[in-house]
């Protein structure tokens, strides 16, 4: 089972990395640090905070900016130390 924290570190990570929202995706193997990553975005996944393409070769994983807002206040309230990092 994971934490709320791990999973803001991850959201964080998505966020800020190459700014992946909506159209912009990152591939899923660069986030295999994280030891709870596939429950993780299966559960998120569900609530639509993060969203899964397909290409033949690899997935690519992006957060949805229909709750941006949502997933920002979420990462602040975990890590406050990162809080105004995101926009």
């Amino acid at each position: 089972m994971y934490t709320n924290k791990e999973v803001a570190m991850l959201l964080f990570k998505l966020a800020r990395s190459k700014g992946n929202w909506g159209a912009k995706g990152d591939r899923l193997e660069h986030y295999k640090k994280f030891p709870n990553l596939k429950e993780i975005i299966k559960d998120y996944s569900n609530k639509g905070w993060i969203l899964i393409r397909g290409k033949p070769a690899y997935l690519l994983i992006s957060l949805s900016s229909h709750h941006k807002r949502e997933i920002i206040e979420f990462i602040e309230k975990e890590l406050p130390d990162y809080k105004g990092y995101i926009k």
